[in-house]
């Protein structure tokens, strides 16, 4: 029967085919594509693809595969994006319609991350920053280590300067002297006594083959100077009072005497009894064979 074939499903159901060229149909509609509308923007603008690239910085092959749509030497959605909406300004055209197109045609934007991953991982990031409580431990110990020493150390210089504690030893103040009797007075510094006057027997002790002067200050200091037989100083200086002075020489002894009245004088064991006047100067010399017989000497 005709009616069972006019009536038939597949009749009724449109095709595949005729549903892709509605889609084709569709494109004219929404104008060129993103590479022809940059081509003749940038041709409008009477500009070269290697003055475009100099300007934007996209490489010239770059350039010339956007403008016959082709996307695969971007590197990817988002450098295709930037590249649209560099090239697009350098052109003059709004960037915004053509990253739609360019979005609508490859599958739009990649999806918003999820909340929840994110707030696990800010979850999971302090155990991952767990402070390392054994490094903390052994601080602590090298620290209580080192208080302890240090506390031991500066301990026993502190035992030295302490003051005494009660109890202890410490040293007494002299007891006072019972019965009123005053205590005994400090001993008082005595000066130096003066040197003895040669005696007798040192002055007979001599030697024979010497010339021997003793010089002594008696009544006062005096200014001496003695030489040898040869002319060597043998002193030249002041004689306080109660200092003597002893030279020798194998010939001869020089004295001058600042102030001879003074000096008390003793040539080879013997004392010369001259008549010398205070504050007189007196130039001497005296040999081996003196004091001569007729010279004054001690009684």
């Amino acid at each position: 029967m005709s009616i069972g074939n006019s009536n038939s499903p597949e009749e009724e159901r449109p095709s595949t085919d005729d549903r892709s060229e509605d889609r084709i149909v569709e494109r004219p509609v929404e104008g060129p594509s993103i590479g022809t509308a940059l081509k003749k923007a940038r041709i409008a603008a009477g500009l070269t693809v290697d003055e475009v690239s100099s300007t934007t910085r996209v490489r010239i092959p770059i350039v010339h595969a956007i403008e016959e749509d082709d996307f695969t030497r971007c590197g990817g959605d988002v450098y295709a994006r930037g590249h649209i909406r560099t090239l697009a300004r350098a052109v003059g055209l709004d960037p915004a319609p053509l990253v739609e197109s360019y979005d609508a045609a490859h599958g739009g934007r990649p999806a918003p991350t999820p909340a929840a991953p994110m707030f696990d991982a800010e979850r999971i990031r302090p155990e991952r920053q767990r402070p390392n409580w054994t490094a903390a431990m052994v601080a602590a110990i090298v620290a209580v280590i080192g208080f302890v020493g240090f506390t031991a150390f500066s301990g026993g210089d502190e035992k030295d300067k302490r003051p005494v504690a009660e109890g202890s030893a410490s040293p007494k103040p002299a007891p006072k002297q019972s019965g009123g009797a005053k205590p005994a007075a400090p001993p008082q510094q005595t000066p130096p006594a003066a040197k003895p006057e040669p005696s007798d027997s040192a002055i007979a002790a001599a030697p024979k083959d010497l010339v021997t002067v003793v010089l002594t200050a008696d009544t006062g200091e005096s200014w001496i100077s003695a030489k040898d037989s040869t002319g060597r100083l043998l002193f030249d200086g002041t004689l306080t009072q109660g200092e003597s002075k002893t030279f020798t020489d194998k010939e001869s002894v020089d004295l001058v005497l600042g102030d001879a009245g003074a000096v008390k004088l003793f040539v080879n064991g013997k004392e010369i009894k001259d008549d010398f006047q205070p504050g007189q100067v007196e130039r001497l010399k005296y040999t081996k064979a003196d004091p001569a017989p007729d010279q004054p000497q001690a009684g």
